[in-house]
């Protein structure tokens, strides 16, 4: 409840103009510059960010979902989680029954669910169900193609008995589950998402990383009629497939990646940018992974 009033939820979309969204601020999630050289080798980052760039950093990319989303909610700080508590994408999904809550694969994430449950909670938004041990899930291995079709990878961070769960938990409004078998690439200890290789931007178009994508999900993208826009292995590497729509063809995407936002453009897309070598690089961590849509249109 807001105000007395029910809050508004569903989000079996990548693309619908968002309403409502679940951040959380770096000084709630990395604390200080004291604490991020305590922890970020922990958490496997690729060199301890500056503090206060990444303030600088949010700041700009707080500014444009504040100008395109009505409303706001932030998690607070919880002693029980980590730096990557930044990332409030992947600890659940909102569907139109409730959210669905992931133990996560990573081991130093496994809290970052209750911490989320407890605050969406408060604020009126149902638990539809968990998925527990010995299943594993993540936000940012769940796409869903259409309201009724979910693709899922299946990979270190999700895994088969997760993925039974989660489909337990979905069947009554799911019609179509597509398992994407996600490849080896750099390693256990990397995060390597289905989001890490596709970002939907409409209903018809997707920024893509093909090199990792599976053939039988990348012709059955094609064979519904997406237009895949390809980033090249430079870009790649600095996050340029993970945009986030927050419309149809109204992005988010790191600063520095201006090939595909080229071709974001040519296909009309109006794409937003932010610094984010110290807020999303290091932590591998671009703008879908730092949101949590709660409802799209």
């Amino acid at each position: 409840m807001i105000g007395g009033k029910t809050m508004d939820y569903c989000c079996q979309s990548m693309v619908g103009k968002i309403q409502a969204i679940l951040i959380k601020h770096p000084k709630d999630a990395f604390i200080s510059q004291q604490n991020l050289e305590n922890t970020y080798e922990e958490f496997n980052y690729i060199g301890c960010p500056n503090y206060e760039t990444v303030l600088n950093e949010y700041e700009i990319f707080e500014k444009i979902i504040k100008e395109h989303v009505e409303t706001v909610h932030y998690l607070p700080m919880n002693d029980s989680v980590g730096l990557d508590s930044i990332y409030a994408h992947d600890s659940l999904k909102v569907t139109k029954k409730g959210a669905i809550y992931f133990p996560m694969g990573k081991v130093l994430r496994g809290k970052e669910g209750i911490a989320t449950e407890e605050y969406l909670k408060s604020i009126g938004i149902p638990t539809l169900g968990h998925i527990k041990a010995p299943g594993k899930m993540e936000g940012g291995d769940v796409v869903w193609i259409d309201e009724k079709t979910v693709a899922i990878g299946r990979g270190y961070r999700t895994n088969t008995e997760g993925i039974e769960q989660f489909k337990e938990l979905t069947k009554d409004f799911v019609e179509e589950y597509i398992i994407v078998d996600m490849p080896h690439a750099d390693g256990e200890t990397e995060c390597l998402h289905l989001m890490s290789i596709i970002s939907m931007i409409d209903n018809d178009l997707a920024v893509v990383y093909s090199k990792y994508m599976p053939i039988r999900f990348r012709n059955f993208l094609k064979e519904r009629g997406m237009k895949l826009l390809e980033v090249d292995d430079e870009e790649y590497g600095y996050l340029g497939s993970n945009v986030l729509a927050i419309a149809p063809r109204v992005c988010i995407v790191i600063e520095g990646v201006p090939r595909i936002k080229k071709l974001m453009e040519a296909e009309g897309c109006k794409v937003f940018v932010y610094p984010g070598k110290e807020l999303s690089y290091r932590g591998t961590g671009g703008p879908t992974c730092l949101t949590c849509p709660l409802h799209r249109e």
